[in-house]
């Protein structure tokens, strides 16, 4: 934590140099009153951290929670922004110190002069300006990306599926984040646009809060009103669990996760913990699967598939509920080759990217193999939902939040 206060420091130091350029020519009292402004940012910055340290992003106090990252990013990346033009600026400097070095040994190499404007103050003020974007972008995220709700509707075809359960209508809703929240109304609009598709039978992959069970409590009664006739089945994701915050004790962070399981219970929807269950239509038989959080790298592993698993090896097609994609790749397909599909989310497209018809990018592509959208090898398909909601940065840029509709059709 003291490396990444130091470096915030060391930005805002550099940064304040190049303003000073910018603002020479200010009062006395304009300057003082900036001054005062930027300080104290960096100051509010410099004591969350040393208070929270890394868990500042998720901490218990939930209006610091919701304002310190987007203040971070507000804060810090447009100073990058400027960092890279000063650092321009400072480049061309000092090679035009070096040439004067070299030319004042020459006593035929005349001084020359500059006209115009100079040229790091154009440098300086082309970086304040090129600041203005991420401001602009962040800020447009939160106002319309936030709960700008982008309904997905997927086909796949299984060739075991039974004939009473093609058309089959799967409704997906993954990363509700219910801690993060700030606008209620368009939370019940997504709710609603979910159920207008008159789903089947809902899934919902996993973390439902941000940071302890008590963040549903005022949305227990928009995300009730979630459902299908052949029921809802949900599993746990990786903040389901209490892991990013300090406990008072072993006890509480136990008790906290009874209360998460007893908010599925409130909500109406069939909890999944390393369990399945059959929905049956007369003979014909389909099995959903829900694993505990399973991730590779840092993340907890709880999910225990071959429990989960076990008792639906006659059933012919299988569904998977498991909140972290690597899952995929790293032990179902290796080792259970009959489980069709596998329903995630988790990486949140990274709530920021580029998607058109035929191309889509976003950093978490550098992290997640897969990471958005379908996927399929040797005959089984995977779907990450890009999530209901957001953590840290209240908004998404270019990955809008996702309610999907995936239709299982014999073939």
């Amino acid at each position: 934590m003291l490396s990444l206060a130091l470096i915030l420091l060391t930005i805002d130091i550099y940064v304040a140099t190049g303003i000073g350029v910018v603002t020479k020519k200010f009062s006395l009292r304009k300057k003082k009153i900036l001054h005062w402004f930027y300080w104290s940012a960096t100051g509010f910055t410099m004591v969350v951290l040393a208070r929270y340290g890394f868990t500042s992003f998720h901490a218990p106090d939930k209006f610091l929670r919701l304002i310190f990252f987007p203040f971070v990013l507000l804060n810090y990346l447009p100073k990058i922004f400027m960092l890279i033009f000063l650092l321009l600026d400072d480049a061309v400097r000092l090679m035009r110190w070096t040439k004067r070095k070299l030319m004042s040994r020459s006593q035929s190499a005349p001084e020359q002069v500059e006209t115009g404007i100079p040229r790091a103050d154009f440098l300086v003020k082309t970086a304040m300006i090129a600041a203005t974007a991420p401001i602009v972008a962040l800020g447009y995220g939160i106002v319309s990306g936030a709960h700008d709700y982008l309904l997905k509707k997927i086909s796949i075809t299984l060739p075991h599926l039974p004939s009473t359960f093609h058309g089959l209508r799967i409704g997906q809703l993954s990363d509700i984040h219910s801690g993060s929240f700030f606008n209620k109304t368009a939370v019940k609009g997504g709710v609603a646009l979910l159920m207008r598709e008159k789903p089947d039978v809902i899934f919902f992959t996993g973390d439902l809060v941000n940071v302890q069970t008590d963040e549903v409590n005022d949305y227990i009664n928009i995300f009730n009103k979630i459902k299908a006739p052949l029921g809802v089945y949900a599993t746990l994701g990786n903040h389901d669990y209490g892991d990013y915050r300090t406990w008072p004790s072993i006890q509480a962070k136990q008790k906290n996760l009874v209360a998460m399981c007893h908010a599925h219970t409130l909500l109406g929807w069939h909890l999944l913990m390393n369990a399945h269950t059959v929905i049956q239509q007369n003979k014909d038989k389909l099995a959903v699967i829900g694993v505990e959080n399973w991730g590779t790298g840092r993340f907890s592993k709880h999910g225990k598939l071959a429990q989960a698993y076990q008792g639906t090896e006659a059933i012919p097609v299988k569904l998977l509920l498991s909140h972290n994609p690597s899952h995929w790749d790293a032990e179902v397909r290796p080792h259970f080759s009959d489980i069709d599909v596998t329903f995630a989310g988790h990486t949140h497209g990274f709530q920021f990217g580029i998607e058109l018809k035929n191309f889509k990018w976003s950093p978490a592509q550098y992290y997640y193999k897969q990471w958005a959208g379908l996927y399929c090898k040797a005959q089984q398909y995977l779907y990450v939902n890009r999530g209901f909601g957001y953590i840290g940065y209240p908004g998404r840029i270019g990955i809008l939040p996702e309610l999907t509709i995936i239709e299982l059709n014999k073939g």
